[in-house]
């Protein structure tokens, strides 16, 4: 998956997570090292589901809250989102270029150390190729952070490291952020 594609989902999870969140106190994952797994029917057959690794804290959860409720102010023209237990349901109307996207995601959490989400959206006009998305995303905390993780560092499908400490101040108006990353990037540690 491209760089750009890459911290352009990153942003747009967030902005859908954020609004979750306006609401009520944000969903708290236990600080450390997490695994995410994408899984779609949209990627190409035969490939394995796309895995990232990010390094979190409270404070890199705070500001990604933060920043993900100001994207979604700035790119959202809906935004219905309720809580109901461990599961955060939330339907909302976006814009990111010239795509109007409808989605609606659920997103349920296993204690503080995993959550499930589905998320499902339309795209008109279609955005990146795509009409249509159906996207699995699942965490799982892994431990403390490891090889020289530090809070913020994430770890894209294709070992594209970079912070995400400050992409939503540096972002563009099209909610998409700018080609030079905080950091530079890396290839993923060997585990």
């Amino acid at each position: 998956m491209h760089p750009h594609v890459t911290r352009g989902l990153v942003l747009a999870a967030l902005a859908c997570a954020a609004a979750s969140a306006a609401a009520q106190d944000y969903p708290k994952l236990k600080a450390g090292q997490w695994e995410m797994t994408i899984t779609s029917p949209n990627r190409p057959q035969g490939s394995p589901p796309a895995k990232s690794t990010m390094c979190t804290d409270e404070a890199v959860q705070r500001e990604m809250m933060t920043a993900g409720q100001g994207m979604s102010r700035e790119m959202c023209t809906k935004n219905d989102f309720r809580r109901d237990g461990a599961r955060f349901v939330g339907n909302s109307e976006c814009k990111i270029g010239d795509s109007k996207i409808v989605s609606r995601s659920v997103m349920t959490l296993i204690g503080d150390t995993g959550y499930h989400t589905e998320i499902s959206a339309t795209y008109d006009p279609p955005f990146m190729g795509m009409k249509d998305s159906k996207t699995t995303l699942d965490g799982k905390y892994m431990g403390p952070c490891a090889n020289g993780l530090v809070p913020g560092d994430f770890i894209g499908p294709n070992g594209q490291k970079f912070n995400v400490k400050g992409m939503a101040a540096a972002s563009r108006p099209s909610g998409m952020p700018p080609s030079s990353s905080a950091r530079p990037p890396a290839k993923a540690p060997t585990q």
